[in-house]
């Protein structure tokens, strides 16, 4: 026989498991009833009461009965077939006594509650079909999702001896993608980066870009040369695009053993050069080259622009969806002075501020996609920032603005 000692034991023993138990069960029907007040119609049933209760008021018996059809009918634009089911159930309920409460003809009433009936399924099929398109439209952002991860690689917030951002907005929301490309990435020769659009959109465009920095990657790694690379990619579209077809890009390198920035710019839009001091410099090509897949038409090759990059400057490369983007006073985007006002040391923080920007510059969704990459040098003395070490023979660089 039991001691009692030893039943209070195994209860308290038994005590948390039933706790857990009932907390568990707590938990399950809180979700329950989540779900159910997230799927449950309440406008379309706060207007079908609305409508029941001025009827019940006036009196007016057939002028407001017909009303009750927008209950079902707004719930397709919001809810599954049970919600619109549901609503229709309880339109043709209050329809058919108040119907009966203010004495409405049979055949007229019939006539109402038909419609309401009729309401009901047409609204409940257009239910079905919207959740089928909301499934594949979610299906297609899935695999826009994938397609664009696979193109345009996440890029590491550090890279080499730089700190890296990258914000990218698609045109397109629901695709998520589109015909800007950016791509960063440390090889035996530096760190090299490409920021390009290509000319025009949909799946043409990602096709191109695809393939530019499917050349640009490879060939980053092979070539020595920054040109070299340029024409890598300039006869791989020289073989692959139609005549009206072309790539603006500027493509860049930091080789380690110089300590100077390389750029070469192919029809693209001027880089802006951030030094220590927060001056704001485009970086003009010295010769206009013409952009990528048009060389042959021009008749001449890109040339190398090499400037000073000491520790604390900074670049930002971006696309014309950025300083294409207008207001609605038609202004453009000054993106120079934003920059200005937003650089920081933190190039995250920065393309924050600056996309938040442009955002509110043209109400809340841009017309063409844009990109901005921004890398920083960082200073020597920052806490965990390894210090860089200076070529042999090579003078530190000038920090000061000039």
């Amino acid at each position: 026989m039991s001691h009692p000692r030893d039943l209070g034991d195994d209860h308290w023993a038994v005590r948390p498991f039933r706790n857990r138990v009932a907390g568990t069960r707590a938990s399950a029907r809180r979700r329950a009833f989540a779900q159910l007040a997230a799927g449950t119609p309440v406008l379309p049933v706060l207007i079908v009461t609305v409508i029941a209760l001025v009827d019940l008021v006036g009196g007016a018996g057939m002028i407001w009965l017909p009303l009750l059809a927008a209950g079902p009918a707004l719930a397709a634009t919001t809810n599954g077939p049970r919600g619109v089911l549901s609503v229709g159930l309880l339109a043709v309920a209050l329809g058919a006594s108040l119907g009966v409460r203010d004495g409405i003809p049979g055949r007229e009433l019939a006539a109402v509650l038909s419609a309401l009936v009729a309401v009901t399924l047409a609204s409940g099929l257009a239910g079905v079909l919207r959740g089928r398109r909301e499934r594949v439209l979610a299906a297609v952002r899935s695999v826009a999702e994938t397609a664009q991860h696979a193109l345009l690689k996440p890029v590491p917030s550090t890279v080499g001896p730089f700190q890296v951002a990258v914000r990218y907005s698609a045109a397109a929301a629901e695709a998520r993608i589109g015909g800007d490309l950016y791509a960063l990435i440390p090889t035996p020769h530096g760190v090299r980066l490409i920021v390009g659009d290509v000319r025009g959109k949909g799946l043409p465009a990602v096709g191109t870009a695809a393939l530019v920095l499917g050349v640009f990657r490879e060939a980053a790694h092979d070539e020595p040369d920054l040109l070299a690379v340029v024409d890598r990619i300039e006869r791989s579209l020289a073989r692959n695009l139609g005549h009206d077809d072309f790539v603006t890009a500027v493509v860049a390198g930091y080789p380690q053993a110089t300590g100077r920035l390389e750029v070469v710019n192919c029809g693209h839009t001027p880089p802006l050069l951030v030094r220590a001091c927060g001056r704001v410099t485009p970086v003009e090509p010295a010769h206009p080259s013409p952009p990528l897949g048009l060389r042959a038409l021009a008749g001449h090759a890109p040339s190398l622009h090499a400037l000073p990059f000491a520790d604390g400057d900074q670049l930002l490369l971006y696309t014309d969806g950025v300083t294409e983007a207008r207001d609605h006073g038609r202004a453009f985007y000054p993106l120079a002075e934003g920059l200005e006002r937003h650089v920081s040391h933190e190039p995250a923080r920065t393309l924050d501020a600056l996309h938040d920007e442009l955002l509110a510059h043209v109400g809340g969704r841009l017309h063409d996609d844009a990109a901005l990459l921004l890398i920083r040098k960082p200073d020597a003395s920052e806490a965990g920032v390894p210090a860089e070490v200076t070529a042999p023979g090579a003078a530190p660089e000038a920090r000061c603005c000039l």
